[in-house]
């Protein structure tokens, strides 16, 4: 499997992930009953894949418009793996809302882990009025 897509829910993101392209993008609302079971299966693709074709270039799009301190958690441990991946060269992009100033806060926290990691470029933006026009 090299594509996975997750249609959003009301308490669920919109997930793409294209391994063909070396693209991850989570979208919308993550309040999820259980985090970790709504993350885990994507969580272990990528890392089942990363094994065995060893990924050059990976993009990661956030643009959630809310989640919980346990969807954060599983960020957090996201995070950790791609900095697992030393060999892959990666992008990750945070917008936020402009009014939001808590994502864009969290979104710095996240940015600050990555300092010292010279494959991972993270980067934290103001959501354009159209943000799909850019995808």
């Amino acid at each position: 499997m090299t594509i996975l897509e997750i249609p959003a829910t009301y308490k669920t993101p919109y997930i793409l992930l294209d391994l063909n392209k070396g693209k991850f993008e989570i979208k919308g609302r993550s309040i999820p009953e259980n985090s970790k079971d709504f993350y885990k299966p994507i969580i272990d693709i990528l890392i089942k894949y990363h094994s065995i074709n060893n990924i050059k270039s990976f993009t990661v799009i956030f643009d959630l418009e809310y989640f919980n301190s346990s969807s954060a958690k599983l960020f957090s441990d996201f995070f950790k793996l791609l900095k697992s991946f030393t060999e892959t060269k990666t992008q990750i992009l945070w917008y936020y809302s402009d009014d939001d100033e808590d994502s864009k806060e969290i979104g710095e926290d996240f940015k600050y882990t990555f300092k010292n990691y010279s494959y991972i470029d993270f980067e934290i933006k103001i959501k354009p009025d159209n943000l799909n026009s850019i995808l």
